[in-house]
């Protein structure tokens, strides 16, 4: 069965792959919704971008532990949440830039720190020292980076895991959705000059991006330094998704005719698929190793929900059922995805040990071989994650810490 999962996107694919991210449900720096008050009334939520960035949360633990190639083309789940956080941006940047940057990097960086001292105590107790990169003059500056994440933290290479509960290289799987949160990071920085180019040349603004991965996936470019060119293939592969964002809350899209916007849409989809299909798309690859092709398809279909975005106020009542669940994956994003890695490793690694029961191996090996027993047992380490970890993020936006929060804030 697959059990076992690699880092960076899918779990299943090479290491140069992209997982999908979480962005925070409301807006990260501005004030908490009134005492008792439901999020989805009037003045509160978008429910139209909770139900999105719940979609994609769930989506991306379902594509780390399947690896279906398929999924990524369904629904970019990466594309729409740098997206919505790009939104939620740009509503910030009303005020002070200084003060909107500081207050999102404080909403970012506790979860993060968390992960780091118990993922960094458990390799340094396994022998690992960040030496170990190459870097022994400088390597307590390189450990810097799980502090404050302008490039990806380091992390152990091999190291073994705890038999029969945790996968060997789990510090792999920890550290896998780190280039997230440093892509973020620098997507903040930019923020502020990205909406001043954006109110003076918005459409070339919009197609920059665009234009850097095509320049680097065609040799036009080429940039010294992995890290250097991790950090700029991910702003060419994603930062016309977080513009667009930026573009949707300044209501530039409303400037282009409704009709035209679905024919834009999936005329640079249908490229982006295109040029995927002509690079072996489907045959051991998918969209997130081939950044260019991600980059187009991502911006056609971010474009596209962003278009028919409904700014639900309150749920429509076939979705009201599902109210505590979106609010819950809203509430704790930022947990579940830095956790869910580990979560699909140790789910994995605990259902191996079915293949011990020589009465199951017999009688029910197509059981053992499933992976959906997996994803159950996955979301529920998951949600012990939450109720262990998930206080950091109230924390990191000063509220009162909550163990399960699917409900409206309590009084």
């Amino acid at each position: 069965m697959p059990a076992t999962p690699a880092p960076r996107s899918a779990p299943h694919a090479p290491a140069t792959h992209r997982p999908t991210t979480p962005a925070t449900g409301t807006d990260p720096d501005g004030p908490p919704a009134p005492p008792g008050k439901q999020p989805g009334r009037a003045g509160g939520r978008d429910r139209y971008f909770d139900l999105l960035r719940a979609v994609a949360l769930f989506r991306v633990v379902l594509y780390h532990l399947m690896g279906w190639a398929w999924l990524p083309v369904v629904f970019p789940s990466m594309g729409v949440m740098f997206a919505l956080a790009g939104h939620l941006m740009a509503r910030s940047l009303k005020r002070p830039a200084v003060q909107v940057v500081r207050g999102r990097m404080r909403r970012l960086l506790p979860p993060l720190w968390l992960l780091g001292a118990i993922g960094v105590t458990g390799m340094l107790a396994q022998g690992w020292s960040p030496d170990d990169d190459g870097h022994p003059g400088w390597w307590f500056l390189h450990l810097g980076f799980w502090v404050l994440p302008l490039s990806d933290p380091p992390h152990a290479e091999g190291v073994a895991g705890i038999p029969g509960v945790l996968g060997e290289d789990w510090a792999a799987e920890l550290a896998g959705p780190l280039w997230y949160v440093r892509a973020y990071l620098w997507f903040v920085l930019l923020s502020p000059f990205l909406l001043k180019a954006l109110r003076a040349v918005p459409w070339a603004t919009v197609a920059a991006p665009l234009a850097l991965s095509a320049a680097l996936e065609f040799g036009l470019l080429t940039l010294p330094g992995e890290r250097i060119d991790s950090a700029v293939t991910d702003f060419g592969t994603f930062g016309a998704c977080w513009i667009l964002g930026m573009a949707h809350q300044q209501g530039l899209l409303r400037r282009i005719p409704r009709y035209a916007v679905p024919c834009l849409a999936a005329v640079v989809a249908g490229l982006g698929l295109w040029y995927a299909l002509r690079q072996d798309f489907g045959t051991g690859h998918d969209l997130d190793s081939l950044p260019f092709a991600q980059a187009l398809w991502s911006f056609g279909t971010v474009l596209l929900l962003l278009h028919l975005s409904p700014s639900w106020a309150e749920w429509p009542r076939r979705l009201r059922r599902w109210d505590r669940l979106i609010t819950l994956l809203n509430s704790r994003a930022v947990t579940v995805y830095l956790w869910h890695n580990v979560c699909i490793l140790v789910a994995a690694t605990l259902y191996d040990r079915l293949w011990g029961f020589e009465t199951l191996e017999l009688h029910v090996p197509w059981l053992l071989e499933s992976s959906w027993p997996v994803l159950a047992l996955t979301w529920i380490l998951i949600a012990g994650c939450v109720v262990a970890f998930g206080w950091a993020e109230d924390l990191a936006a000063r509220r009162r810490p909550r163990l399960w929060p699917d409900g409206p804030v309590p009084r």
